[in-house]
């Protein structure tokens, strides 16, 4: 091979080499392409593959076939009462008509998500002003974000885009409304406690009522239970100073002497004032008369 030849032979390879690299081109399975010329679409390609293009007139735009998400925070809602609310949300999306993303959005995804999120603004604040806070976070939170998922769904088709789905991730009150929701249920929690005092302390008092009635009446029935008792008690002694009076007058007599006794003398203060005949100390001076009377 001349000398002349072998370097007209070296750029006719390196300009092979460049055709085929600028025309080939591979699509893989995260992703579709749009083949444009002049700006104008000319094919979609959504099946991953190696393709030809022509070079340099035709230009190719990748899509992005996976599931996107796309994040909205701090979004300020309304409900019914008229308190306000942030919410965040968030929005699972994908791509499903890359022709319709281009003409629309120049398959600009940042672009997309600015009127995807203003739609779902808009789709919030709907949602919200319908219910409650308490509806928003208990039974009716499933019922709404499908509720917001249909609405802005319409304004993601108009894309070319498909809203799988739309989740909200915290409903949280606003500082100044939090204040006074934390103030209001501290409010709400006093006056409870409140009635639970009132409400214990009236069955307290009941309660002591019906303990001190009972003690009355358990007093007033062991007391008359005793006096009962105490009475036939005295009938009974009454009874045996009787028969033992019956028996010997004089010997009871005697005994009841012996007995007032220590009962009038008890104490070292006791002071009686008797004349030396007094009858109550018969019984002592008949025994002085039998110990002085002269022996037979």
């Amino acid at each position: 091979m001349s000398r002349a030849i072998r370097p007209i032979l070296l750029l006719l390879i390196g300009g092979i080499a460049f055709v085929g690299s600028a025309s080939l081109f591979i699509v893989d399975e995260r992703q579709k392409a749009l083949v444009v010329q002049f700006g104008q679409i000319q094919r979609t390609i959504d099946k991953p593959g190696l393709y030809f293009k022509w070079p340099v007139i035709e230009e190719l735009v990748y899509v992005e076939d996976r599931l996107l998400f796309l994040e909205s925070k701090d979004k300020s809602v309304q409900v019914v009462d008229g308190r306000r609310y942030l919410v965040d949300a968030i929005i699972v999306l994908r791509i499903v008509d890359p022709q319709k993303f281009r003409e629309t959005v120049q398959a600009n995804l940042a672009r997309a998500g600015d009127r995807i999120e203003t739609r779902l603004d808009a789709a919030l604040r709907q949602t919200y002003g319908k219910r409650t806070f308490e509806a928003a976070l208990s039974k009716d939170r499933g019922v709404m974000m499908d509720e917001i998922r249909d609405q802005v769904k319409s304004e993601a088709q108009n894309l070319g885009i498909d809203i799988i789905d739309v989740r909200i991730l915290r409903t949280d009150l606003m500082p100044d409304v939090l204040k006074d929701t934390y103030e209001r249920m501290s409010a709400e929690r006093f006056a409870e406690a409140a009635q639970l005092r009132a409400i214990g302390d009236a069955q307290r008092r009941r309660i002591r009522a019906e303990a001190e009635r009972e003690a009355v009446e358990m007093i007033a029935k062991a007391t008359r239970t005793s006096e009962i008792t105490r009475g036939e008690a005295d009938a009974e002694r009454n009874k045996t100073f009787a028969d033992a009076y019956q028996r010997d007058p004089e010997f009871f007599a005697f005994y009841r002497s012996m007995k007032a006794y220590p009962r009038s003398l008890n104490g070292s203060d006791t002071t009686l004032v008797l004349t030396p005949d007094s009858e109550f100390f018969r019984y002592l001076k008949a025994s002085q008369d039998t110990k002085n009377a002269p022996r037979q």
